[in-house]
C-alpha cells in the first residue's frame, strides 16, 4: 500500500459528542479548525522522527468534510492484542474512566499528542482513569516506536480489527488521531476527532470527573462540553 498516496491533508478539527438516545451533535459546525487530523485507512508505517514528538503551534487550515460520527451511547465491546501478543478485551480496563486514543506511527499529528497522552495518564492514574493506545497499523513498527519513545500507558494493536473497533464507536471513515472518553461506567462521553491538546482533554475529563462523583447526567455534560469547546474555539479564533 502506497503510504503516500494515502496521507490526505486535513488540517481540520472535528469534535462530536454523543447525545443521550443515540443523537449526535457535530459542535464545532462553522467554526475555525485548527489541530490537524489525517483521514486514511490503516497504511504503512513510516519511520518516527524525533522531532515528530516535539510540542509546535496548532495549525490553522480549512474547513474539513468528514461526517459526524454516529456515537454510541455505550462503549462497544471489542479484543485486540496488546504488546505481548495477548488478546485483550477493552472489558479489561473495566471499572475505569478511559481516554482510548486511536493512532498510527506513520501519522504525525498522532506522534504529536502523545507527550500529552503520557502526561494526562501519570495526571489522572490516582482517579481510576487509564489512557488506553490503539494503534491502527503493523505491529512491529508499533513496537519499535513504542520501545524507542517508552510508551507508559496500555497499547492495544490491529489492523483491519483496529478499523471495526473505529467503525463500532461511529468513525466509519478513520481520521487519525480520535479520542474516546468514557466514565468509569462505560459511557461514552465525547469524541474528539483531531490531534488533542491539553485545554480539550481537561475540559472533557473535568465533566467526566463530574459525572463519576454523581454531580451531574450524562447529558449535561455532554452539553457542557459541547459548550465549553466552543468556547475555546472561539479563543482560539479570536
Amino acid at each position: 500500500m502506497n503510504a503516500q498516496a494515502l496521507r490526505v491533508a486535513a488540517a481540520a478539527l472535528v469534535v462530536v459528542l454523543g447525545i443521550w438516545a443515540g443523537a449526535w451533535v457535530h459542535s464545532t459546525r462553522g467554526a475555525p479548525n485548527r489541530p490537524s487530523g489525517i483521514a486514511v485507512p490503516a497504511g504503512q508505517a513510516s519511520p518516527p522522527n524525533p522531532g515528530d514528538l516535539a510540542q509546535g503551534p496548532e495549525d490553522t487550515g480549512p474547513e474539513n468534510a468528514f461526517p459526524p460520527p454516529k456515537i454510541p451511547d455505550r462503549l462497544p465491546q471489542f479484543s485486540l492484542q496488546d504488546r505481548a501478543g495477548k488478546t485483550t478485551p477493552i472489558s479489561a480496563f473495566a471499572g475505569k474512566s478511559l481516554i482510548i486514543n486511536f493512532w498510527a506511527t506513520w501519522c504525525a499529528p498522532c506522534r504529536s499528542e502523545i507527550p500529552l497522552l503520557e502526561a494526562l495518564h501519570a495526571e489522572w492514574a490516582g482517579r481510576d482513569a487509564s489512557v488506553v493506545g490503539i494503534a491502527v497499523d503493523h505491529r512491529d513498527p508499533v513496537l519499535e516506536f513504542a520501545d524507542r519513545y517508552k510508551i507508559a500507558y496500555p497499547l492495544l494493536i490491529g489492523e483491519q480489527d483496529a478499523l471495526d473497533a473505529a467503525a463500532a464507536l461511529g468513525v466509519e471513515t478513520p481520521v487519525f488521531p480520535f479520542t474516546v472518553f468514557t466514565d468509569r461506567r462505560g459511557d461514552v462521553v465525547a469524541v474528539f476527532v483531531g490531534q488533542l491538546h491539553r485545554p480539550q482533554a481537561e475540559l472533557i475529563l473535568s465533566e467526566v470527573q463530574n459525572l463519576n462523583k454523581d454531580l451531574e447526567q450524562l447529558p449535561a455534560a455532554r452539553h457542557a462540553i459541547t459548550e465549553g469547546l466552543r468556547s475555546l474555539q472561539a479563543k482560539q479564533a479570536g
